[in-house]
Formats: structure tokens, sequence, C-alpha cells
């Protein structure tokens, strides 16, 4: 048995009867994580002595009788965005190196409270802002998959430790595709929800309007057990108001026959490589199996959010703008910086306020004329990404095409879970999307799908 690649079910099972012990499989990641992370750079930080803490606290809690849940004892890891009390959270960039909160995060706070195990604290793209997972100050992790190429960004880190057994899960953020890419490029399970489903607060922000904090596992249970910890209204992040408690992981089981799903070719499958489009051919002969009603779907706002992009009136904007506004008075002072992440981030001072204000008019159109539109399926699905994982050494001049950000500018909520590989073995993911808040549904077309088919028991070397 590989006390790494165990699911939270299995981990809860074997703790419930006295088979696995918290200690024991925390010490295996611990051991995993000290053999690989000095070249695979997935942990900034590790917290061995929290993590073997947090273990024997909820060992004794088993012993004791005390039950909190299905993530009870199960080691996971947290992206660096995410503040921890007393523990370095650095954004991926040198420059806050020291930087120690005095408090958790909400979402920091209700894993610790749901008995989850902490591991450390992964890589990402300096201040979170790419797509790829370059980082040159704390380095690049390589796809678990093929050294020479990306991890996908950029919860990089997370989506590295996740796919190399170093977590049983990661939490990752999510402003364009950052949760999304790592998982398809790696070849793990991704969930984006919707904005208003998890809060933010005590995660350091890039976009206010986009930001999304999710998990990233390597079974879509993992997925729905994180996800049901931290989601839920936040008083701290006044726009989770809404936001529902209710599990999604006691319905992932449920009939999915006679749903109806939509396939979305423009502009998701615009240029896409394709090996990308077999898979998604593919996955719509397994839905199609499972008694899944598979049609083809027109989406004329995704195709207007990327007009709205080249107008100045869309993703790119609001990222600019609110990136520059959350990260100018560090950018302007003393490095070091990644030059281009520097660039990219300062270009949101040539944005007006009048493009500003723009851009979040077209996202509220587009975003109810697309949640309306959604009324008539289930979900649409698509590739999560264009293209396999580029190679690192050309991640600066790479393509870098994602249809991912359009859920996010049309807030919606969607997973990325694998369904297939290319001839040169990279992983490739599909993409299910769904209306605000159908985290429910959208997952359990994901389970359904998984246990359809092979590829989440695949491991790479």
């Amino acid at each position: 048995m590989d006390l790494c690649d165990l699911t939270t079910t299995e981990l809860g099972k074997g703790y419930r009867e006295g088979n696995l012990s918290p200690v024991e499989v925390t010490e295996a990641h611990l051991h995993r994580i000290d053999s690989l992370n000095s070249e695979t750079h997935d942990y900034i930080t590790v917290t061995s002595e929290r993590a073997l803490s947090d273990a024997r606290q909820a060992e004794a809690a088993f012993r004791d009788g005390k039950d909190v849940g299905p993530l009870q004892g199960v080691p996971i890891a947290l992206k660096d965005l995410v503040d921890t009390k007393g523990i370095t959270t650095t954004a991926g960039t040198k420059v806050w190196a020291n930087r120690v909160p005095d408090r958790d995060g909400t979402v920091a706070r209700r894993l610790a409270r749901a008995g989850t195990v902490l591991l450390g604290k992964t890589n990402l793209v300096e201040f979170a802002f790419g797509p790829y997972g370059v980082n040159t100050h704390y380095g690049t992790p390589p796809n678990p998959w093929d050294a020479a190429c990306v991890p996908g960004g950029s919860s990089s880190g997370s989506g590295g430790a996740v796919g190399r057994g170093m977590a049983v899960a990661a939490i990752g953020t999510d402003t364009g595709g950052s949760i999304r890419l790592p998982a398809s490029f790696c070849g793990i399970v991704g969930l984006k929800p919707t904005v208003q489903s998890v809060s933010r607060a005590g995660v350091v922000p890039l976009c206010w309007t986009l930001d999304s904090v999710g998990p990233l596992t390597r079974r879509v249970i993992d997925a729905a057990h994180v996800f049901d910890a931290i989601a839920g209204p936040d008083p701290e992040d006044r726009v989770t108001r809404g936001a529902r408690s209710d599990s999604i992981a006691a319905g992932l089981d449920e009939e999915v026959r006679g749903l109806k799903v939509g396939r979305v070719v423009d502009p998701f499958e615009d240029g896409a490589d394709e090996e990308m489009v077999a898979c998604v051919d593919a996955s719509c002969e397994v839905l199609e199996a499972l008694g899944v009603h598979v049609e083809p779907f027109v989406f004329p706002e995704a195709r207007e959010e990327l007009q709205a992009e080249l107008e100045g009136r869309g993703s790119i904007t609001l990222m600019g703008v609110e990136g520059y506004a959350t990260h100018r008075e560090t950018l302007e002072g003393p490095g070091p910086f990644d030059e281009r992440i520097k660039a990219r981030i300062g270009g949101g001072k040539k944005y007006s306020g009048v493009d500003y204000a723009e851009a979040l008019r077209e996202r509220e159109r587009l975003a109810a004329a697309a949640e309306r539109r959604l009324r008539d399926v289930d979900a649409v699905i698509a590739p999560t990404t264009l293209y396999p994982a580029p190679r690192i050494d050309e991640a600066a001049v790479a393509p870098a095409r994602l249809t991912t950000r359009l859920v996010n500018f049309l807030g919606l909520c969607a997973v990325s879970v694998p369904c297939g590989f290319t001839k040169s073995g990279l992983p490739a993911g599909l993409q299910i999307i769904g209306r605000p808040f159908s985290e429910a549904r959208i997952m359990r077309l994901a389970h359904a799908y998984e246990q359809a088919t092979p590829w989440h028991r695949q491991r790479p070397d």
C-alpha cells in the first residue's frame, strides 16, 4: 500500500477502523517531500513540526472517539498566498520572504478546524500572475509527467505536489485558470468554485472581482470534501453572503442519466491541438454511455468576452487594474522582482477609470446573459487547455491562449478532470462548466466520468 496514494475516503476508513495511523501517513508524505522537493520546488515552506503535531492531534481524537469529518488526519498543502499564522506567506516573491501573518486566512482556519494536517506552503508564480508556473525566485516545479515541461500556473506547486503524491489535496486560487491549468497539465482534478462560494479573506489578492479559491486533488471525492470544508458564508468576505453550506460530497453518487450537457466548440476549441479535441470527443462518448445527453451548444457570450478583451473591456483589464492597485506600492519598492511579472502587473496603470468601469459593466451584462443561456443545460464541456503543457525553456514565448478565463469573467464555476493523454504522454483535461453555485452538479458529472474511465488511476514515474 502506497500511503501517499490514498483518497480521503480510504484514509478515513483506515483511520476509523484502526488500520492506518495519521502519524504514519503524515510521515510518509514528509519523507516523499524530503526526497523530492529539492529538485521539484513544489513547496516554498515545509511545516514538518506543525504537520506531525496536527497528525498526533488527529490520532488522539480518533482514539478518544472525536470525529470532526472526512478530512480529519488528511495531509494537505496551502498555496503560498493563503495567510497562515506564524508561518511565512510569500506570494511567490522574494520581497515577502520574511512576511509572517499574525492570523490565519479563513480557508486555512476552516481546514484546520476540519482536522487536516498542514504539510506546508506551495510554490506559485510571483503574485499569482502567470499561466505556466514559472518562478525565477523559488524555482519552477517540473511537470510530473515530463520534467522538461511546465506544471501550469499560477498554482504550480499545488499541482505538482498533488500530482507527485506529496499531498492528498492542495489549495489553489483561480483568477483566469490558475487551478484548472495545473490540474489539466498535471493530470489531476481542479475545482474553480463560484467566486461567492469560498471566502478570499486572508488570501493575497490579484483581482478581487475574479479571484476564486478551490482545491486540487487526485480524485473528485477529495476535491468535494475539501470544498465542503472551505465553502460557505464568511463575514470577512462580504461577497460570500449568499454562499451555500450544503455538502456536495454527499450527492456525488447520484444518477447522472438524463442530464443534458452542451459541447461548446466556439470559442473553446478555437485553435486547439487535435489531440486535446480528440480527448474531449472520447469523453463525450463516455458521458453518452452513462446516459447523459450530449449536444452541440452555442455560447455567444464567451465569444463576446474574447472580443471585449481585444477592445479593453474584458478580464485582462480587470486583472491589470486590480493587480496594479493591489501591488503597486510593493513593485515601486526595491526588488528583486521577475521583470516580466513586474511589467505584466505594471501594465495595469495604462487603463483609465472609464476602461475599468466599462469592463465591470460588460462583465455584469455578459454574466447575466450567460447564466440565462445555461438554464437550458445542466452543464457545458470543453477542453480545459487548448494544448498540452509547453516546455519550461519555451514558456516565455509559448502562446497564452486561455479559454479558462472566460469562465471567471462570466461568473461561472468549473472543474477540470483528467480525460486522456497525448502521444507524447502529457495529460489532457476535460472542463465541465456550470451556472453559478452549481458545484454539486458539475462535480457529480465529473465523478461519474472519473469512475467510468481509467485516467485517475494513472501515475507518473
